[in-house]
């Protein structure tokens, strides 16, 4: 859940966690849990209102979600800030910003919860995680069981998460920092399961664009290698998904104007390098900030100017930054 990143790390939320009981997690491991969850995020039918809280700030969205079995669409209506409708037909998402008149299309590989879960290796999971129970507990309305990701090591989050216990679906999500304080917590206020959705109904919607103005982001697949990009050393866990060309906004259609983003993730956490030539006009001094569990750190590459994003600590975001050099 990516937000500005203005705030530092320390922001905290009050939140109270359930007692942890002493008995093994209903005999699933960790990759059990993770792929009911995933499963249940891209499965079930549900309309409800989510609320995402961190960095010192608050918003919330309305979601519908309707499925029949081998297509899935989703309309996200945002609550608060600048209007906005996200509407979402399988990878195909449409943006709708209504104050600009702008329509974004974009295509998405990764979808449901934890999205690199199904390309991501379990037993890798396993390694750098563990499971804890922590009882029962309600969120809107409906009772969940709560659960406790912990890192093995400081390069990655922890997670405490409720999942209702008829449909696997993840209700409830907090972020927590190595001290076990909440850095960014998302949860269902109201849910309804089975609401009868209709998909026909939703595709006339993301399908209505007259008056608005089509902008689709150039993205051409590639690899790192192919781009002149290696790690030299391996951030402990984190594997490439994926990585592609992005074009800059209002530039020339040349490739040293152009976006690398560079996609890793172990499974749960996910890192995103963008590298760009460096502009002195446009790039400041090397920084790091944080909003929520969101991470951001920014610094130079001889002629070119890294950004490396993720929902990891700080120092997740220096090893990339350490290992990243370029082919000669």
């Amino acid at each position: 859940m990516a937000l500005s990143a203005t705030a530092t790390a320390q922001t905290t939320i009050s939140a109270a966690a359930p007692a942890a009981v002493d008995r093994p997690v209903a005999e699933r491991s960790i990759g059990d849990w993770l792929q009911r969850m995933h499963d249940a995020s891209r499965q079930r039918a549900y309309v409800g209102t989510f609320v995402v809280a961190g960095g010192g700030r608050l918003s919330s969205a309305r979601i519908w979600h309707v499925c029949d079995g081998t297509q899935q669409m989703e309309r996200v209506e945002s609550l608060t800030g600048a209007p906005r409708s996200t509407f979402r037909r399988n990878d195909q998402v449409l943006t709708f910003l209504p104050e600009n008149r702008v329509v974004l299309a974009e295509k998405r590989e990764s979808l449901g919860l934890f999205p690199q879960l199904l390309q991501a290796n379990n037993a890798a999971i396993a390694q750098y995680y563990r499971v804890h129970e922590f009882g029962r507990d309600r969120v809107a309305g409906f009772e969940a069981d709560v659960l406790e990701l912990q890192p093995v090591d400081s390069l990655r989050f922890g997670y405490r998460v409720w999942i209702e216990k008829d449909t696997g679906l993840m209700v409830k999500l907090q972020t927590l920092n190595a001290r076990g304080q909440v850095l960014e917590q998302a949860a269902f206020s109201d849910l309804q399961f089975d609401v009868p959705v209709s998909m026909d109904k939703l595709a006339q919607m993301m399908s209505h664009t007259e008056g608005y103005k089509l902008e689709k982001p150039q993205m051409r697949k590639t690899t790192a290698e192919a781009e002149g990009w290696f790690l030299k050393q391996v951030v402990p866990g984190f594997q490439p998904m994926s990585c592609y060309q992005r074009s800059v906004k209002g530039s020339a259609q040349s490739q040293r104007e152009h976006t690398l983003q560079w996609i890793f993730s172990d499974g749960l956490a996910s890192v995103s390098l963008f590298i760009e030539p460096f502009v002195a006009r446009r790039h400041g001094q090397p920084a790091s900030q944080a909003m929520g569990a969101t991470h951001t750190l920014t610094r130079r590459l001889g002629d070119w100017w890294l950004t490396a994003v993720g929902e990891v600590p700080t120092e997740t975001l220096a090893a990339f930054a350490q290992g990243l050099e370029r082919q000669k």
